[in-house]
């Protein structure tokens, strides 16, 4: 089990209250709490002093926490990003996982679901991935370079839906729960109410079937999913 004390969180909001409630709460967790009133400050910090883990508002005035998360994956900064976002948000939750953040949660929220997904996130982040390269039919999926083709043509992948495929490529023909899957990638070993596996899923399908191609991830219905071809 690794142990969270110590560990460094930036929270990005530019709202007061909230930064310094989410400051005393994750300190008594023993988090080391750094704050950002918008992303343009989050980027300063995260490039001289770079946290472990980044909960990111989405509405900024200045820099917004979509584009926050966009630049960082540009410049393959992989620290786990939980965005929080508003009930309407949906669209913006939407791109702002397809822009590579990890997780999401919908304002209101309570401490104690924020403080057991960062400890998820962190700890999945600090598993060593396994090695060995994969083929499937006519995609070629390697871990140590980080890079998936298909038919010899590089899909553009998040870390997220890279790891998802990894996992069920391992797993060929074994259906895998939805359980199993947010243990696995998202490190969550604890009931929690979110649609994230589906949300990845779906992005994946998209990424993998944009020229007419056969589906290979498919839905076992009220079980979880599989990947066969």
């Amino acid at each position: 089990m690794i142990e969270m004390i110590n560990q460094k969180v930036l929270i990005v909001d530019d709202d007061e209250a909230i930064r310094k409630s989410l400051k005393r709460g994750l300190e008594l967790e023993n988090f080391i709490v750094q704050t950002a009133n918008g992303g343009k400050e989050a980027l300063a910090i995260i490039s001289t002093n770079p946290p472990d883990i980044i909960v990111l508002d989405i509405n900024m005035p200045d820099i917004d926490g979509i584009t926050v998360t966009q630049r960082l994956r540009k410049d393959n900064i992989q620290i786990p990003i939980c965005i929080l976002s508003a009930r309407d948000e949906t669209t913006d939750r939407v791109i702002g996982l397809e822009s590579g953040a990890d997780d999401y949660l919908v304002k209101p929220f309570a401490l104690q679901e924020l403080l057991a997904r960062l400890k998820a996130l962190i700890r999945r982040s600090q598993v060593i991935p396994e090695n060995v390269q994969i083929t499937v039919h006519d995609l070629i999926i390697d871990p140590k370079k980080h890079t998936c083709t298909k038919k010899n043509i590089p899909l553009l992948l998040t870390s997220k839906e890279f790891d998802l495929l990894y996992l069920l490529a391992k797993n060929q023909d074994i259906v895998l729960s939805r359980e199993q899957l947010l243990q696995k990638i998202w490190g969550y070993n604890f009931t929690v109410e979110t649609n994230v596996v589906d949300v990845f899923i779906g992005y994946l399908r998209k990424k993998l079937e944009n020229d007419s191609s056969q589906r290979i991830i498919h839905t076992v219905h009220s079980v979880g999913f599989v990947l066969r071809t």
